[in-house]
């Protein structure tokens, strides 16, 4: 990996990171201090990737909860290892279910969008096979900051603000009661610098450590999930959380750059980010900045096409990867790419709240790991006296038949969530990643072209201005993006919007191994990210 580690073209708050020994970038800092604080007590970069997952419901609430999902890429030994611990929907959800309760579509919030969490499962999965230490010493930093409290970072206290807000003109119903008293019992969220405690939440994640995550599935955590669900009208049930496990899966890859890209398969959209990196690189790159942001939209776009027509848990997929990742289709995709931009189709391919973090050791052992309980809080159903706040992933599925997606008891929905990692000559460069819902896989995209194309050290690649294509030839950017490439891009048929949100655009972390057991992080400027280093 070759980079000018003092050339920041793009204003930042931040260098970029190195050390030798170990290495945790996570969205928030105490989440990176707890995987440290794994590493030097003899943890491997698993160990200390658990312990900041951990963390991370506990610190950065607005992103992810225990009850959420989680995918991981392991490197160990060289050698790479994917893990899909995704829940499914619950036995009793049905499409028809969900029309009797007055929902033409699948809803956001309450118990209707509720999957089976997989987050502890895939704690307890990343742990048993490759951890050094056990899964209750890897929780027991977060427990603390759940018992003692933490002081809330500013960024996370700006989205917990505004979710508060907009709950407490959203929710009705007693289901929607412990949502409250766990997270704004002052009707509000912490303000900047404001400590919270969740002392139920340090019961929950040391219950989940001590029973190495069978509690959340078949012991006293699930009973207590499912006896509120049953209390106040859900659907979820014992036998649902019982028939839980998490899947090992082989990732998927194609070539940029003379790089390998990684990602894991379906029911993940981290296919979506190789299709369209697969388009991008039969073409050349170009320092003409709107020439390339137009070919990377456009690439986006298609890209996005497929993934959401096919993709959907993959035992139910009616195209195989294979198929879509094949060099003839890439090029036929690539060849519909002009100078205008244009709303793009699925091509024929057959013939007749997330956060995110990236972990390192000094033995070779690297993990890219991504977790959400998606939209924010997700489902906004607390289980009482847990601290457990469930997500709401079965909201992406179709009551259409005729979507790939259609819902069906049982089934794992079209995921955001995708953890990456990048290769060379089969030796491994990193993990990396970008969250943010659908912005997932433009954000792989964009960190990789300004980290492979344009030669940017980890830090500088992260900062820099980016893009994210909503529907049709719709395209938001940040304020930064230079103003000839936005009236650049106008020309050629995008209809821009400047946008002043910065959470739309992702945030990322990266680690690179360098020469000499060197290793160079890179965290989001746009959250309250740091990289803690040994």
């Amino acid at each position: 990996m070759q980079f000018d580690a003092n050339f920041y073209p793009y204003p930042s708050r931040r260098t970029v990171v190195y050390g030798r020994r170990g290495m945790v970038a996570a969205s928030q800092p105490l989440a990176a201090q707890a995987g440290l604080s794994i590493l030097q007590k003899g943890g491997n970069a698993v160990d200390a990737a658990v312990a900041a997952a951990a963390a991370l419901p506990v610190v950065e609430p607005t992103s992810n909860g225990i009850g959420g999902d989680l995918f991981a890429i392991v490197c160990k030994d060289g050698e790479l290892h994917g893990l899909n611990s995704s829940g499914s929907a619950p036995a009793r959800l049905t499409p028809e279910l969900v029309r009797r309760s007055g929902h033409p579509e699948m809803p956001s919030h309450g118990w209707l969008p509720v999957t089976v969490p997989g987050i502890p499962g895939g704690w307890a999965a990343l742990s048993a096979r490759f951890g050094a230490l056990s899964l209750a010493d890897c929780v027991e930093p977060a427990a603390l900051y759940a018992e003692h409290g933490h002081a809330v970072a500013p960024v996370v206290s700006y989205y917990w603000r505004t979710a508060a807000k907009r709950y407490g003109e959203l929710f009705e119903g007693s289901e929607f009661a412990p949502w409250f008293d766990t997270f704004a019992p002052q009707g509000t969220g912490p303000q900047p610098g404001e400590v919270w405690t969740c002392a139920s939440m340090a019961e929950t994640l040391r219950s989940i450590g001590s029973s190495k995550g069978h509690s959340l599935y078949r012991g006293q955590l699930a009973q207590k999930i499912a006896a509120f669900a049953a209390a106040t009208g859900g659907i979820i049930a014992e036998e649902d959380l019982a028939a839980f496990e998490p899947q090992w899966v082989e990732p998927l890859s194609v070539a940029y750059r003379g790089y390998t890209v990684w990602e894991l398969p379906p029911n993940g959209q981290g296919l979506v980010a190789l299709l369209a990196l697969g388009i991008l690189d039969g073409m050349d790159y170009t320092p003409d900045n709107v020439q390339w942001t137009h070919q990377m939209i456009e690439a986006v776009k298609l890209a996005f096409a497929d993934g959401k027509a096919w993709i959907t848990d993959p035992q139910e997929m009616t195209v195989t990867t294979e198929q879509l990742l094949a060099a003839d289709y890439l090029a036929e995709r690539r060849a519909l790419i002009g100078e205008r931009a244009a709303t793009r189709t699925p091509g024929d391919v057959n013939p007749g709240g997330t956060v995110y973090l990236a972990t390192a050791d000094n033995q070779g052992n690297m993990v890219s790991l991504i977790q959400s309980n998606y939209m924010g809080f997700g489902s906004g159903i607390v289980v009482p006296g847990t601290g457990i706040a469930l997500q709401n992933r079965a909201h992406t599925f179709s009551l259409d038949p005729k979507d790939a997606n259609y819902l069906r008891p049982g089934r794992r929905t079209y995921h955001t969530i995708i953890p990456g990692f990048l290769t060379k000559d089969g030796k491994p460069m990193g993990p990396f990643g970008v969250m943010g819902g659908f912005m997932q896989p433009q954000g792989h995209v964009q960190v990789l072209s300004r980290t492979l194309d344009e030669q940017l050290n980890p830090q500088a690649a992260l900062d820099a201005p980016r893009f994210y294509w909503e529907d049709g030839c719709s395209v938001q950017v940040e304020r930064a993006m230079p103003a000839h490439v936005i009236e650049g891009l106008q020309t050629r048929g995008h209809q821009l919007t400047v946008a002043n949100e910065a959470g739309l655009f992702g945030r990322g972390q990266i680690i690179w191994s360098m020469p000499q057991g060197v290793l160079a992080g890179g965290t989001e400027a746009r959250a309250d990210g740091t990289v803690a280093v040994w």
